[in-house]
């Protein structure tokens, strides 16, 4: 594994760590707390040693099993979690120092941990990122020691460009994949960008990445990747990162054309994250013990040479920048 460093924090993180939005369950399936243990030990066994969560995902069952096999690792691992989707309805005025420091003291209780590491903005409603006073609230709860670090996840470039200004803040997560090109073309080229670790996340487009999904795949009811395909649920950018699907399938076609080889689509698209030295981790799901191992090959993986990369590009043009582009 390699390390990279997560903005002005210093921390040395794998530049392949663990999403865990679906382990031990996500997507309407049942929390399987044992399968969550194995799914975490063996990313921290492969050298991961960030793990982001958050309150919402599995109601609050994703935390409490990285705190547990946090404290049972012998290794330091950097935990992130984030606060803010619980408030329903999810607009700007639901947001209140108050309600955000109940909602980290009870991700402090759910982990068992004593601080948290990072504590992240769950995709707040744009015009939050313009209140000092929510920003000031994190700035308290690190003097109190309850959290070490505070970032932002953001659904576009211009929350991310807002939330920089805020001393507090040293990571902005953002989507960022071979279907969403813009943070590469406008972010990533901010001169104080290096003060800001990247965390790149959706980076398989919700599965489309793998290589693995076709016309005739079934979801579940309860996955989004069924009933969000219009934002019908949340921001649709955080379904299949906000393309079409059939326009997707077709660009998986020629991308698989581009990487020919041995290793499957997944890795080179989680390799093409890595290619930006601004990002500093990327964080995958996994529902299987199999995904950890088939992730962590990415940082193995040799450099993409110029022309794929550029395929890469024209493929983003050709299906997508002209549908998404403007949009985050």
């Amino acid at each position: 594994m390699n390390y990279r460093k997560l903005g002005k924090t210093g921390w040395p993180v794998s530049e392949i760590s663990l999403g865990t939005w679906q382990v031990g369950g996500g997507w309407g399936k049942t929390f399987d707390a044992k399968l969550a243990n194995r799914i975490i030990h063996t990313a921290i066994d492969q050298g991961i040693n960030f793990i982001d969560t958050a309150d919402v995902y599995d109601g609050g069952l994703s935390e409490a099993a990285v705190g547990k096999a946090v404290k049972e690792s012998a290794e330091k691992i950097f935990v992130a979690t984030k606060c803010g989707r619980q408030i329903q309805p999810h607009v700007n005025e639901g947001y209140t120092p108050k309600i955000l420091r109940e909602f980290v003291e009870a991700s402090l209780k759910n982990t068992g941990l004593e601080t948290i590491d990072l504590i992240q903005l769950h995709c707040p409603p744009t015009p939050v990122y313009d209140r000092d006073e929510i920003f000031g609230l994190f700035e308290k709860l690190k003097e109190e020691g309850k959290i070490l670090a505070m970032g932002v996840s953001v659904e576009t470039v211009g929350e991310a460009s807002s939330a920089m200004k805020y001393d507090i803040v040293s990571s902005i997560q953002v989507i960022f994949n071979m279907f969403r090109l813009k943070p590469s073309e406008t972010l990533f080229t901010y001169p104080e960008i290096d003060k800001f670790g990247i965390i790149a996340r959706v980076p398989l487009a919700s599965g489309l990445l793998t290589g693995k999904l076709t016309t005739d795949t079934v979801f579940s009811k309860e996955d989004h990747r069924l009933f969000n395909r219009q934002g019908e649920a949340f921001d649709k950018g955080e379904t299949f990162s906000g393309v079409n699907y059939d326009k997707g399938l077709s660009a998986v076609q020629e991308l698989t054309e581009v990487f020919q080889g041995k290793e499957h689509l997944a890795a080179w698209a989680m390799r093409w994250v890595l290619m930006f030295p601004q990002v500093s981790t990327v964080i995958p799901g996994a529902s299987k013990i199999d995904q950890v191992l088939s992730n962590v090959k990415a940082s193995l993986l040799p450099e993409i040479p110029f022309n794929q990369m550029e395929a890469v590009r024209n493929i983003y043009n050709k299906y997508f920048k002209a549908d998404i582009h403007h949009l985050w």
